[in-house]
């Protein structure tokens, strides 16, 4: 069953604010009901200000007043319809200062352990640019002798997961490698 947002606030302000059982509170909380005695005798949570489950709209006015007359009646969470929070989009992510020297060391890693992956898929992983990209391959980054590949999961630059998400897409896509011969092959119909 669903619990209530803050269940030990919400419980202490039913206890103050109802005649609700301490089950009926205990049960609507997801906590026990000698907690919900000890809220009650000041034992417990004390000093903690209650939360109003009527404002936030978990409750209704006429639920409690249902499980006030009747003491077996278990309280129900009223069912939200406001809209979720929608998850953040992918999209470039904030790294913090202390991480930004790290960048560099982490495109050298990638760029030695694991070639196949292209730059737009460097570029999400460590949320870089294609010139530095570019610059770390050549040696031409403004600080190419420092630069030693460091794994960047270790570094906290991207997850596991994401390296693994953009390893396996490079499995499923393969890119063709195209060779750059001496000379083209000419083909004579004689």
């Amino acid at each position: 069953m669903a619990q209530p947002l803050m269940p030990k606030a919400t419980a202490v302000w039913l206890v103050e604010n109802t005649a609700l059982t301490f089950e009926q509170i205990a049960a609507f909380c997801g906590l026990h009901a000698l907690e919900i005695k000890a809220i009650a005798d000041g034992e417990v949570a004390v000093g903690m200000v209650g939360f109003d489950p009527i404002a936030s709209g978990q409750l209704t006015k006429a639920e409690i007043e249902r499980g006030e007359r009747t003491p077996t009646a278990r309280l129900c969470l009223q069912v939200q319809d406001l809209p979720q929070p929608v998850q953040r989009s992918k999209g470039p992510r904030y790294t913090p200062v202390t991480k930004r020297g790290d960048k560099p060391d982490a495109i050298a890693w990638l760029l030695k352990t694991h070639p196949e992956l292209s730059d737009a898929q460097l570029s999400r992983l460590i949320g870089t640019t294609k010139p530095t990209i570019a610059a770390v391959r050549d040696r031409t980054h403004w600080n190419a002798q420092n630069i030693k590949p460091r794994n960047p999961v270790l570094s906290g630059l991207c997850t596991q997961r994401e390296l693994d998400e953009a390893l396996a897409q490079v499995r499923r896509h393969p890119v063709p490698v195209v060779e750059h011969d001496a000379e083209p092959e000419t083909h004579d119909d004689d």
